[in-house]
């Protein structure tokens, strides 16, 4: 079992999941009854490669990205409390999908990466402070004798108010952010690439965010992710 903190290389094809990756943990909680149901309502399809692309969108599109409601406590990272909430960001949403596809019989791991993000919101970048984002959640399915990546960040809604190109997941190629908008603009810059995990690690997590975002909390008091990119 790969520990909490301690990253899997990026073998694509390589080393087959052992039980670790459809394991429930503390934060992945596969096996919440809410968790459950969603995976049981979504998860169809006639192989694990379609049931998967079914989740996937459903993770995608049925939660709002919203970076400014962030709680890094477990349970506000947790799986389940995605689907209580409505919303999420980009490494809870993750969680979900990895949680929901583990529910299905679909191994599954969460991975992470810092990436240059060349369009946010002006609230967003004053906050920060920088345009690279730290520890930014994807998933790592295995589908077909090998890991794909999904990333069930940006819901379409959102996308098409930003101007971006809607994250695709075909069940055979990695879905990755764009490196271009619909304009032709930059968009996101993958720096480094941190691994995949059979659990969240979210003491590095906390650790790195209190480090690289020390005005990070200047973001609550009610403020709306997409109610800024309606005024970009």
């Amino acid at each position: 079992m790969n520990p909490v903190g301690t990253a899997h290389d990026d073998d694509r094809t390589g080393r087959p999941p052992d039980a670790a990756c459809l394991a429930p943990t503390a934060l992945l909680d596969s096996d919440h009854p809410d968790v459950v149901a969603f995976a049981r309502h979504h998860a169809v399809g006639a192989n694990d490669r379609e049931r998967a692309v079914a989740l996937y969108l459903a993770v995608r599109d049925g939660f709002r990205y919203d970076p400014y409601r962030i709680d890094l406590t477990p349970e506000g990272m947790r799986a389940s409390t995605v689907l209580a909430a409505g919303h999420g960001w980009c490494v809870p949403k993750a969680a979900l999908l990895a949680a929901a596809a583990r529910a299905a019989g679909i191994p599954a791991r969460v991975g992470y990466a810092d990436v240059r993000n060349h369009l946010s919101t002006e609230r967003l970048r004053r906050t920060m402070g920088t345009d690279v984002f730290v520890w930014h959640g994807y998933v790592d399915l295995w589908l077909d004798g090998a890991w794909r990546k999904a990333t069930p960040a940006f819901n379409v809604e959102l996308c098409e108010r930003f101007g971006l190109l809607p994250l695709e997941f075909d069940g055979v190629h990695d879905s990755l952010y764009h490196p271009y908008d619909r304009a032709g603009q930059r968009h996101m810059e993958y720096v480094r690439q941190r691994g995949s995990f059979d659990d969240m690690p979210l003491a590095r997590i906390v650790a790195d965010f209190e480090a690289t975002y020390p005005r990070w909390a200047l973001l609550a008091g009610g403020a709306r992710f997409e109610d800024d990119v309606a005024r970009e």
